[in-house]
């Protein structure tokens, strides 16, 4: 952090990803958050301009709310490094390295931690034939928020047929049966663990449409899971050089027992509304949005 006092702070939202209309929330709230915590904030909607708007407005410090590509995966935290203002979350390579699901499952295997089998392939391969036998899913290999996820399920008589927004290489992963799980981890410590319910198949409606999934904290599961998760979460955030918040995404298989828990992928940049995950296990240990946002201000710093 730096030694100089962080009033004036740039809440960063938008931004051109696949994430965006998510970002303007998570920005917005964390923004009023701010202000009601007595700093001054300006909002700024990251587009091409983004550069020239950070040195006309002189923030102190940048609170980060971007998702997805340029915002998430190193790009925005490489400029807000090369002006040398003080940022909040991760630093530019584990920023990447989360964002790419292909390394950062090596970095999690690595060190030890529990993955699913996966294959990268052409968009056209994933449509000729399965990459992988039934029931398998395909994403994009750097994108979030289960953008652009395909289910093919073990009845499936042929591959996906992708939409023309999927890019060019994309990630087959074997499809892990059971529970949707999280932890977000904050300083380096495990906050808890969420049972996320769904009617189906956890996609980008059921994260961010009213009522599409209901959050169990903490999660119902026995003690040696509970414990795993947090562990693992923990070990995620470490492995990848994570700082500030992140949120690890799980599924159990409860009829494997620990054996069919599964690390899928670390957000470096989770979802910041009151009711996001994140944010909700904050508020489970005793630490309100508003501590949160002021505490990710606080932790803001350049060479993370």
């Amino acid at each position: 952090m730096s030694s100089r006092t962080s009033n004036r702070i740039a809440v960063l939202k938008g931004g051109p990803s696949a994430e965006r209309d998510v970002s303007l929330v998570s920005g917005r709230e964390c923004a009023a958050a701010l202000r009601e915590e007595g700093f001054e904030v300006v909002e700024i909607d990251a587009g091409v301009d983004l550069s020239s708007r950070l040195v006309e407005s002189r923030p102190d410090v940048v609170f980060n709310a971007l998702h997805g590509r340029w915002g998430e995966d190193g790009c925005v935290q490489g400029l807000l490094e090369w002006l040398q203002i003080p940022y909040t979350h991760s630093g530019v390579l584990a920023s990447a390295l989360a964002m790419d699901k292909e390394r950062s499952k090596q970095v999690y295997a690595a060190h030890g931690l529990p993955v699913a089998e996966s294959v990268l392939v052409s968009r056209t391969e994933a449509m000729r034939a399965h990459p992988l036998p039934p029931p398998y899913v395909v994403k994009p290999n750097n994108e979030g928020s289960s953008v652009g996820v395909y289910l093919v399920d073990e009845n499936a008589n042929a591959p996906a047929r992708l939409d023309d927004t999927m890019p060019e290489t994309v990630m087959v992963e074997k499809f892990i049966r059971g529970r949707e799980l999280t932890t977000a981890v904050m300083d380096g410590k495990a906050l808890g663990v969420t049972d996320i319910v769904t009617s189906g198949w956890y996609d980008y409606d059921a994260k961010y449409v009213e009522g599409g999934s209901r959050h169990i904290l903490p999660a119902d599961l026995p003690p040696e899971v509970f414990a795993a998760c947090l562990d693992y979460a923990e070990r995620a955030h470490r492995a990848l050089g994570c700082k500030g918040l992140s949120r690890t995404d799980l599924r159990w298989d409860d009829t494997r027992g620990l054996d069919g828990l599964i690390l899928l992928e670390t957000n470096t940049q989770p979802g910041m509304t009151p009711t996001s995950l994140a944010p909700e296990q904050a508020a489970a240990a005793g630490i309100s949005f508003g501590d949160l946002c002021k505490w990710l201000v606080e932790d803001a710093s350049c060479a993370r």
